[in-house]
C-alpha cells in the first residue's frame, strides 16, 4: 500500500526521471555485464516507485546493491539511485519506513567500506584490509555516511517544511471555519433580536388598535367625539407601528446597526398610548436613576411594552396595571401585574404546557422573549399567574453605563 498520497502528474514524473537517469546510466552499464544491467534496472525501478511505495523502492535498492556486490562490480553511475531513494524514505516513508532509510544509510556505509576495503581486494589478489589501508577504509566510511546521511537529511527536511505548510494550511481552513461560524451566529442573533423587535411592534400596535377599534364602534352613536378621537389614537399608532417596522425591514435588507431604538425615556409615551387605549396604568418609580447601556433601556421598554401588550390583550382592562421600577446600585427591578381574566387565570402563562384556559400562543412566545432579552443583556425575568388571578412579571436588569449614543442599536 502506498505510504504517501502521490497525485497521477507526480507519479508519471517520477516514472519519466527514472526512465532518464537509466538512460544516462545505460552507457556505463554495457561496458559491464548482466549484472550491471539487472543493478541497473533494479534502481530505476526504486526510483520510479520513490514516492509512490517508499518501501519498496528501499527493499529494491538494497536487492540491486545485493546483486551488484553479488557479481563483484565495483562503483558504477546507477550508485547515485540510492540517494534519491534514501531522500524519498525521509520525505515520504511512514514512520517506520522513515527510519528504516537512516538505520539503511549508517549499514549501507560500513557494507560499502567493508565491500571496497575487504571483499574486492581478497578476490582481486591485493589481500585484506592491512594497516597500510586503515586510513582509506576510514574516509571512505566517514564520506559514504556523510553523503547518505545527507540525503537523509535532506528529505526529512524537505518533510518538515511540508508538513509545516500542512499545518498551516489546516489552520487557515480552520479560521476561515471559525470566522464563517461566527458570522452565520452573528446573523442568527440579529435576526432574532429584529424578529423580537418585529413581534413586540406590531402586537403592542394591534392590541392599541383593536382596543380603541372596539370603544369607537360603541361610542360611535353616542358620543360621536369619543368615536373620533379613538379613530385618531389609531391612525397614530398605525402611522407609528408602520414606521418602525419600516426600519425593522430597512436593517434586514441593508444590515443598517445604527437604526434608533426605544430607551427608558420612550416610556411615558408608550404608558400613554396604552391608557389611551383604555388600560388603567399606574406607574411607581422608586429610587435614583442610574446610567444603563443602551441594549439595557432597549431590554427594560420591551419588557414593559411586551407585559402592557399582553394585559391589553388577554387581562382584565377594568382592573388598574401596576408597573413599578425599582432603582438600585446594582441596576434596576421591574414589577408588572394585571387582573387577568377569567378564561386566562386557569392556564399558566409561564410555562411550555398549552392546557385548556391557557393562553393563547402569542403571550406565551411574547413571555419567551421577554426572558431572552433580559437574559441577553445579564439580568433575569419570571412570568407567572399569583393569587386572586393577578399576573405577575418580575424582571432585574443589571446596571451597565451607557454608550455615548443612547437611541442606537448596541
Amino acid at each position: 500500500m502506498p505510504e504517501y498520497r502521490i497525485s497521477r502528474a507526480k507519479l508519471t514524473t517520477d516514472i519519466v526521471l527514472a526512465l532518464v537517469f537509466g538512460l544516462m546510466s545505460l552507457p556505463f552499464a554495457l561496458m559491464g555485464n548482466w549484472a550491471d544491467l539487472a543493478a541497473m534496472a533494479l534502481f530505476v525501478g526504486a526510483l520510479a516507485v520513490r514516492r509512490l511505495a517508499p518501501a519498496w523502492s528501499l527493499g529494491i535498492a538494497w536487492a540491486a546493491a545485493t546483486v551488484q556486490m553479488a557479481a563483484l562490480r565495483d562503483l558504477q553511475f546507477y550508485d547515485f539511485a540510492v540517494l534519491g531513494v534514501l531522500y524519498s524514505t525521509a520525505a515520504h516513508g511512514g514512520r517506520l519506513v522513515k527510519w528504516l532509510g537512516l538505520v539503511s544509510a549508517g549499514a549501507g556505509a560500513l557494507i560499502a567500506t567493508l565491500y571496497l576495503q575487504v571483499v574486492m581486494p581478497v578476490f582481486d589478489g591485493r589481500g585484506g584490509l592491512g594497516p597500510e589501508n586503515l586510513l582509506a577504509a576510514a574516509f571512505i566510511f566517514v564520506a559514504s555516511v556523510a553523503v547518505l546521511v545527507l540525503a537523509w537529511t535532506a528529505g526529512l527536511l524537505a518533510r518538515s517544511v511540508r508538513d509545516g505548510r500542512e499545518v498551516r494550511r489546516r489552520e487557515e481552513v480552520a479560521n476561515r471555519e471559525r470566522a464563517l461560524a461566527e458570522y452565520r451566529y452573528t446573523v442568527e442573533q440579529e435576526r432574532n433580536r429584529i424578529a423580537r423587535d418585529m413581534h413586540d411592534v406590531v402586537a403592542h400596535s394591534l392590541a392599541v388598535v383593536i382596543a380603541q377599534a372596539d370603544g369607537a364602534r360603541f361610542a360611535a352613536r353616542t358620543r360621536p367625539e369619543a368615536a373620533s378621537e379613538a379613530l385618531s389614537t389609531i391612525s397614530g399608532v398605525a402611522r407609528g407601528a408602520l414606521g418602525d417596522v419600516r426600519v425593522l425591514l430597512a436593517e434586514l435588507r441593508h444590515r443598517e446597526g445604527g437604526a434608533p431604538q426605544p430607551v427608558l425615556d420612550d416610556l411615558g409615551g408608550l404608558i400613554s398610548g396604552v391608557v389611551d387605549a383604555g388600560l388603567d396604568v399606574r406607574l411607581v418609580e422608586t429610587g435614583e436613576r442610574r446610567e444603563l447601556g443602551t441594549g439595557h433601556q432597549i431590554a427594560v421598554y420591551r419588557i414593559v411594552q411586551e407585559a402592557l401588550t399582553n394585559a391589553l390583550r388577554h387581562g382584565d382592562t377594568s382592573a388598574p396595571v401596576d408597573v413599578r421600577l425599582d432603582w438600585a446600585d446594582d441596576g434596576i427591578g421591574l414589577a408588572i401585574s394585571n387582573r387577568m381574566t377569567a378564561d386566562a387565570a386557569g392556564g399558566p402563562q409561564a410555562t411550555g404546557a398549552v392546557p385548556a384556559g391557557s393562553p393563547p400562543p402569542a403571550t406565551r412566545h411574547g413571555i419567551t422573549g421577554m426572558r431572552e432579552r433580559a437574559q441577553l443583556v445579564g439580568g433575569a425575568l419570571s412570568a407567572e399567574p399569583g393569587a386572586e388571578g393577578v399576573f405577575h412579571v418580575v424582571a432585574r436588569i443589571p446596571a451597565q453605563p451607557r454608550t455615548p449614543d443612547s437611541r442606537s442599536t448596541p
